[in-house]
């Protein structure tokens, strides 16, 4: 008994090392932190970012997971307000669909304090499962939203160049 307590604490630890959450696993095999940073507005620190993927290397198309972890109190109302902002500066999709997208997000998004996490995972099939502090508050089906939502942090075309570079492991 005491041989296995030893042992699944060596798995914890490792577990914990890679710095993904264990609810992540199950979307995400072997879910490594490829990058971290910071996203500070007109002088405020709003969250820490991490994004995990397999072995720690993000491919686009592949299972990845991005966490927020905020730093300061916000509305759920607010959060998915910049979030359709932000995929509508990037273009490429109609209002329709930006407001069907927006009352889902509504729907899902709590309002957040400081040290709650929200998670988003792009799974194998395209979709985004969400997460707050580890409990399941969302799953939206829809690829195209996938791709335009986390194009907010990891496209090309994202308002935060420097904080995209950080969760790429490019700095």
């Amino acid at each position: 008994m005491r041989k296995l307590l030893f042992i699944l604490a060596l798995m914890t630890g490792q577990a914990q090392a890679s710095g993904a959450p264990e609810y992540v696993a199950p979307h995400v095999r072997s879910a490594q932190e490829v990058g971290a940073g910071r996203l500070t507005y007109l002088m405020w620190d709003v969250y820490d970012a991490t994004l995990f993927a397999p072995e720690g290397k993000w491919q686009p198309q592949r299972p990845y997971a991005l966490t927020l972890t905020y730093l300061r109190e916000l509305e759920g109302k607010a959060i998915a307000d910049r979030s359709i902002e932000e995929i509508r500066r990037q273009g490429g999709h109609d209002e329709v669909t930006l407001a069907a997208w927006h009352s889902q997000l509504r729907a899902i998004f709590p309002d957040v304090r400081p040290r709650v996490s929200l998670t988003g995972i792009y799974t194998e099939k395209g979709e985004t499962i969400f997460f707050e502090n580890g409990r399941k508050i969302g799953h939206l089906l829809d690829p195209e939203f996938s791709r335009a939502f986390f194009a907010i942090w990891l496209g090309e075309k994202t308002s935060e160049p420097a904080l995209r570079e950080q969760l790429l492991g490019m700095r």
